[in-house]
């Protein structure tokens, strides 16, 4: 049985009187220690994916389990990492971390917490601004503080959504390598929740499209052979990144073009709108 195995699993939402189904059939094994990238355009359930895995949100039907304990519910043994940070505004760097620590490992001492939190800390770099409070800090670092939370409670899986998105690119090009040395030193079983592909193919193992919604489910599996580290220059000159990227880019195409043929839903009508008469403006000399 893989590490995290998620079998037939559907999820579907109820508004405006109707019932919108979301994912559908949903297959997943991911063995421990891989890192696995979930890639999808806007709207096709990547996060709904991301919030089951993590039990803040249960499915219709099929199951889920990690390390062979279901998932019925939040727990600390997956940590996740969002779009937007939700850090506490009025803690410091040291107290956002030491909260979720203070929470999951309340039968530790006082001093082996403070390790866990300076540990996590100072690997994402951040032990000089461990006083500072999230205002203080720039959009990468606060990502950081993010990940360094995840990490402190030591989960067995991160599950982290789309983390790097609200970032500028030479931020956000930063903090890819600063995510992979950290996945290289705690080999943590990662899944990623992105809609960039070179961002994909720069850090995972595999590479698994979702298709476009209603009823998504996931694609082929594109593994990633290169070696590590991957350095992102070199990487342009790889034959298997010109290769996966070209594959994975022709499959999200191919599935971008049958959406827009299958898409029977009728235009809206638009009102019958004409410009209103009016009188010329005067000239003046």
């Amino acid at each position: 049985m893989a590490y995290l195995d998620v079998r037939a699993v559907s999820k579907s939402y109820t508004g405006n009187g109707r019932r919108n189904e979301v994912l559908t059939g949903i297959n997943l094994a991911i063995e421990r220690g891989e890192l696995v990238a979930i890639i999808g355009y806007s709207g096709s359930g990547k996060s709904t994916l991301l919030s089951l895995l993590a039990g803040l949100t249960m499915p219709d039907s099929g199951r889920i389990e990690l390390d062979g304990v279901p998932i019925v519910g939040p727990g600390p043994d997956r940590g996740v990492v969002f779009q937007n940070y939700s850090l506490l505004p009025w803690l410091t760097v040291y107290e956002n971390v030491a909260l979720a620590v203070d929470h999951v490992f309340r039968d530790r001492s006082r001093a082996e917490r403070r390790a866990s939190v300076e540990r996590a800390i100072a690997l994402v770099n951040l032990t000089a601004a461990a006083r500072k409070r999230p205002a203080e800090l720039s959009g990468g670092m606060r990502q950081r503080v993010a990940v360094a939370r995840a990490l402190a409670i030591d989960p067995k899986i991160l599950l982290l959504d789309e983390p790097l998105s609200a970032l500028d690119a030479l931020t956000r090009g930063t903090l890819q390598d600063e995510i992979e040395r950290i996945w290289e030193a705690d080999q943590k079983t990662v899944v990623w929740i992105t809609n960039d592909i070179d961002e994909a193919i720069l850090l995972a193992d595999r590479i698994i499209p979702l298709t476009q919604g209603p009823r998504a489910t996931l694609g082929p599996s594109f593994r990633v052979p290169m070696a590590r580290p991957r350095d992102r220059k070199g990487v342009n000159h790889d034959p298997d990144f010109k290769r996966i990227r070209h594959e994975v880019n022709q499959y999200m195409l191919d599935l971008g073009r049958r959406a827009t043929t299958t898409d029977t839903a009728p235009l809206p009508v638009l009102p019958d709108v004409h410009p209103s008469h009016r009188r010329a403006p005067v000239a003046h000399p």
